[in-house]
């Protein structure tokens, strides 16, 4: 008999991905055409915003009214929403609206679902790639339908961890972050997007992905990815108010645990 759980995960499963497909072809037609768009920024110059991110939340919010109305939603862009149903989806319209609004494709749809704070659903559009990521509790990770199974021989030495960095964090600690990294004879990579390189480590791209300070609408649908390909996350404070403030964000794959908890500090 299937439990009440796993029949809830399927038909938000379900919707997950194919609002992530929707919403990823409505950015993808705002990206191709955005020297039309207004820029403005938020909390400094480098962080920025467009009507972009906004519609594309609106579609996401649009279709989680109509199909679950007693769910929560947290949003990058309107905030968070309270439910009834125990179930809260964690969406980042556009991560990486940097290299959006410049031209690079290193930008994704993130949408997850937490049921009781526990990150069950995570599914990733990255349209310029035309790669879809998708992950549910206990259901293992697929990138545009194949199996992702992370490989334990992989380590900060032989492979590339990623790097996020923003102005939550002094210059001296990201500089002690790389410090580190290199020390322990890695390499890493940073291209904007902190949802797309956690589904990087899914995908087994990169070994690991570490920031200092990062936001859930950033993090959820990728953690949830990394778990289910056979990785390790770090927990995100999801209880109450703390699920809007930022945390500490490391996931890794099993031959980077350590190194990378290390280096974090956790």
């Amino acid at each position: 008999m299937t439990s009440p759980l796993l029949a809830d995960l399927d038909v938000r499963l379900a919707l997950a991905e194919t609002m992530a497909l929707e919403a990823g072809k409505l950015a993808l037609d705002y990206f191709k055409r955005r020297e039309t768009l207004v820029i403005e920024t938020k909390r400094d110059l480098q962080d920025v915003v467009s009507i972009a991110d906004r519609e594309v939340e609106n579609l996401i919010r649009d279709r989680i009214h109509q199909a679950h109305p007693a769910d929560g939603i947290l949003g990058e862009e309107y905030g968070l929403e309270t439910g009834t149903s125990g179930y809260v989806w964690v969406v980042d319209p556009i991560d990486g609206t940097s290299p959006f609004v410049n031209g690079m494709p290193n930008w994704c749809v993130s949408i997850a679902v937490l049921h009781e704070g526990v990150p069950v659903i995570g599914v990733i559009s990255a349209p310029c790639h035309d790669e879809l990521y998708v992950a549910a509790l206990g259901k293992g990770a697929t990138l545009n339908g194949k199996a992702l199974k992370l490989d334990a021989t992989r380590n900060i030495r032989n492979a590339l961890t990623g790097i996020g960095a923003n102005n939550h964090v002094s210059p001296a600690f990201v500089a002690n972050m790389v410090q580190q990294i290199l020390e322990a004879e890695g390499n890493f990579v940073r291209n904007g997007s902190g949802a797309l390189m956690l589904a990087y480590v899914a995908a087994g791209r990169l070994v690991g992905y570490y920031e200092p300070y990062m936001h859930a609408w950033d993090c959820l649908a990728g953690y949830c990815l990394v778990q289910e390909a056979g990785g390790w996350y770090h927990p995100f404070p999801t209880d109450g108010e703390r699920l809007t403030k930022g945390s500490v964000v490391l996931a890794a794959a099993p031959g980077a645990i350590d190194d990378l908890r290390r280096i974090a500090g956790v």
